[in-house]
């Protein structure tokens, strides 16, 4: 579930207005690097709009010459009826010969048939067009968006769910997919056609085109009412989809919890609950949407009544329409084909206004998210991090916290060797990890420095300064690959022989050969199918075929056996040497041989020294060692120290 702090964020975004424009101004500076696609796919709406546009008139020319020839009528197309209606004689209209009737009026049909043909080819063209430049700026938006992903920092993810954020990547990427496809292009066209038919209208008759077009500022006010509304529960539904997703991503990664803790029950119950919230938001968005259409749709047939009125008026009784002419029968029959297609579009892009609105919200998210400021970047004149440094770590009065209020560490100063290995121990909540976040730059101090050979980590490329730094976590993470590939995720261009041979460095290979494919054994989720001490191995070849100068163990044998730990110990001996390591120590075989030991509490080095050193000094650290260790060292046999000596169990001062 979303944490306070998130949800009130939401809410807060749904009940604020949204800059639509700012949302469709982002999307065309995506189009306009394919503009190219866009004004083929304009031009040829263009194109299908006029034959639509021009049919109305040979509708009025078949009506008026050969149907209903009136002397107020007009007949360019054919001459000889042209001839026969101006001369005000019935017999010479009906003395015209019927074959040459049946020809114009057939040519008529010939036209308008060609008319629809050509128009229905243009238009699946441009549906074409529009949609490789609705597909092209997805991609594009998809790949800043994954961009933005990776780069945004560690103090983001702790504060935003990953479902949520895959909600953006998936859900909302295919909404607005969708839009730019077919239903961009039916937006486009239809806003074309309307316009262009109102000012053929015009043309044609205004005081009966203003008569006729009367019920249009009721249908604005109307669709802008139902898609502000529906704009808003489509945001909210877009948000809900969100939830649902992070419930769906936490309940499958942690399925061995739940059922280990017997919480189906409730998980499913929590589960219903988000989903009613999907539900009764998407409702509320078919509502609003579901009521725009057949609100269009009825103000259609009033327009249509006013044109048949208002027209009909004007032809039964020969008088002009407000002051202007007289209107013929094939006018009204066009302009009841104007409003027709006038209406059509209107009432289909009410129908597709569910796939705007949800589009706009989606896309609205989108750019929040390219949007989000990134904690850690790189200073403009950032320089690279030497790849000769000898590995001197050096903490300067640091102060750092995750809130700005809340500091974690209050003026923590240290200097690391090259070459020595740091323990570092204390209570949970101490610090120990925001040290060890501090190194790589994972977070960024709040005052003072942390220095690699004297160099400011803030001064240097994050991916210089990185490159320098191997990382073994306590919860190894193995991707969905190839063994070869994961041990390969150390340094990317690495041969399949050094990949074996970092392998075979740590002890690795002794496992990885009884596999089923060897190396090439594909792995499942997070490595499964793999023991603890299988997936720790796999993890320290990786560090070691990087060779890093400094080396950060965030205690990678809390969750073995003794056994399985004395193999990593092994492995720690040869990937160690050389190396300034800390290591965040939870087992007392890490801590015995280590040249210093820092003992945090509260955010404070409150003790420092060789394990032997503190437990003379029967202080902090000594409490610790007797609370903690003690049973752990009483009961061990002599083990191989770091150094690759063996070393007796050591007794406590004062025992």
């Amino acid at each position: 579930m979303m944490i306070d702090g998130d949800r009130m964020m939401l809410e807060g975004e749904v009940s604020r207005a949204k800059n639509i424009g700012a949302t469709l101004q982002r999307f065309g500076v995506y189009f306009a690097h394919y503009w190219g696609w866009l004004a083929l796919s304009i031009v040829l709406i263009g194109i299908a709009t006029w034959t639509q546009v021009v049919a109305p008139d040979y509708v009025q020319q078949a009506t008026n010459c050969y149907f209903f020839p009136t002397q107020s009528g007009t007949c360019w197309y054919d001459e000889t009826m042209a001839q026969a209606i101006a001369s005000s004689d019935v017999n010479a209209v009906n003395n015209v010969p019927a074959e040459t009737k049946i020809a114009g009026l057939g040519g008529i049909v010939g036209i308008l048939i060609v008319l629809y043909a050509v128009g229905a080819a243009v238009t699946g063209v441009s549906f074409y067009a529009m949609s490789r430049a609705g597909n092209l700026v997805l991609r594009q938006m998809r790949k800043d968006l994954f961009t933005k992903i990776q780069q945004l920092s560690l103090n983001f993810y702790t504060e935003n769910e990953v479902g949520n954020l895959m909600s953006r990547l998936t859900s909302d990427s295919d909404t607005i997919q969708q839009a730019f496809s077919f239903v961009l292009l039916s937006v486009l066209s239809g806003t074309m056609l309307m316009i262009w038919i109102v000012i053929r209208m015009l043309q044609y008759n205004v005081p009966y085109a203003l008569i006729s077009l009367a019920v249009v500022p009721i249908m604005f006010f109307a669709t802008l009412y139902f898609s502000n509304q529906a704009r808003k529960a489509f945001r909210k539904s877009r948000e809900q989809m969100g939830s649902v997703n992070a419930d769906l991503q936490e309940s499958i990664a942690g399925v061995r919890e739940v059922q280990a803790f017997n919480r189906e029950e409730e998980n499913i119950a929590q589960f219903e609950q988000t989903n009613a919230a999907n539900r009764d938001a998407n409702v509320r968005a078919a509502a609003f949407t579901s009521a725009l259409n057949p609100i269009l749709e009825a103000l259609g047939y009033i327009a249509l009544g006013v044109v048949v009125i208002a027209g009909g008026l004007s032809v039964l009784r020969n008088e002009p329409l407000l002051g202007s002419s007289v209107i013929n029968l094939g006018t009204v029959f066009a302009f009841l084909l104007f409003v027709q297609q006038f209406n059509q579009p209107v009432s289909q892009i009410a129908v597709l206004w569910t796939n705007i609105q949800s589009a706009i919200a989606g896309g609205e998210r989108i750019f929040g998210l390219l949007d989000e400021h990134v904690d850690i970047m790189d200073k403009p004149n950032a320089a690279l991090m030497p790849n000769t440094v000898t590995g001197r770590v050096e903490f300067e009065n640091v102060l750092a916290g995750y809130k700005a209020d809340q500091p974690v560490l209050k003026g923590v100063s240290f200097v690391a060797e090259p070459g020595k290995t740091i323990a570092i121990v204390g209570p949970t909540g101490a610090g120990k990890t925001t040290i060890i976040n501090l190194i790589p730059r994972f977070y960024d101090v709040t005052d003072g420095a942390v220095k690699i050979d004297g160099i400011d980590v803030r001064d240097v490329t994050q991916e210089s300064l990185r490159h320098n730094i191997g990382i073994v976590l306590q919860d190894t993470f193995l991707f969905s690959d190839t063994v070869m590939n994961n041990i390969r995720y150390g340094r990317l261009e690495a041969t399949d022989d050094e990949v074996i041979v970092a392998a075979k460095l740590v002890a690795a290979d002794t496992f990885i050969e009884r596999l089923p494919d060897g190396y090439q054994t594909v792995l499942g989720e997070r490595g499964s199918g793999l023991s603890q001490g299988q997936r720790q191995l796999i993890a320290i070849a990786r560090v070691a075929l990087m060779k890093p100068r400094i080396l950060i163990l965030d205690e990678a044998t809390s969750s073995v056996d003794t056994r399985t730990e004395r193999i990593i110990q092994k492995a720690f001996e040869t990937l160690l040497e050389g190396r300034t390591s800390f290591v965040i120590a939870h087992r007392l075989s890490t801590i015995r041989s280590a040249d210093l030991v820092m003992m945090l509490r509260d955010g404070l080095i409150v003790e420092r020294g060789t394990h032997n050193e503190l437990l003379e000094q029967r202080g902090q650290y000594y409490d610790l060692y007797m609370s903690q260790f003690r049973h752990e060292e009483e009961s061990e046999t002599p083990v191989l120290s770091v150094n690759g000596h063996q070393t007796l169990t050591p007794q406590p001062a004062g025992d």
